[in-house]
């Protein structure tokens, strides 16, 4: 991080943010850009094809403590109905390197594995390159373990 940047803790939790949803792609991998690089670049494609004036879904996100939720913003405060995924099934979260104002995550959509593609990337177009790396940090400072994160939080000590 730079020092225009500051640092997200667990403190900083709820975050939300603005975006535009690029949609949800199957994913071959559980974690990693290798697993997350056909999915953006289909659904880049995908939203390249769209006709003119049709135009992604503006999306509130909402990074908390219970995980990642998005819904659909559809005018003057109201949403949409809201989709959630609890930490326990999003297992990966990355801004793109070819797309730096796409943030991508991958989570399991089938807990038993047994279906073709029980992994799903899902993408969001973020205004800035800032913006889609402030997300991906506040996700991982959700994903950490409480371990991790108690031996990160500032004031407490093992007395």
């Amino acid at each position: 991080m730079d020092d225009k940047e500051a640092m997200i803790t667990i403190n900083d939790l709820p975050l939300t943010f603005m975006v535009k949803y690029l949609g949800h792609y199957p994913s071959k991998g559980l974690w990693g850009i290798k697993h997350t690089r056909k999915p953006v670049d289909n659904l880049v494609n995908q939203a390249k094809l769209l006709p003119a004036g049709k135009i992604m879904p503006m999306v509130s996100i909402e990074i908390s403590a219970d995980g990642f939720a998005f819904s659909e913003a559809i005018g003057s405060g109201s949403k949409g109905a809201t989709t959630k995924f609890s930490v326990d099934v999003i297992s990966y979260g990355v801004q793109d390197l070819v797309y730096t104002r796409v943030f991508s995550m991958i989570i399991v959509a089938d807990e038993d594995l047994k279906s073709d593609s029980p992994f799903l990337c899902h993408s969001f177009v973020c205004d800035s390159r800032e913006q889609a790396r402030r997300i991906t940090y506040a996700l991982a400072i959700d994903l950490r373990t409480p371990e991790e994160q108690a031996a990160n939080s500032d004031g407490e000590t093992d007395a």
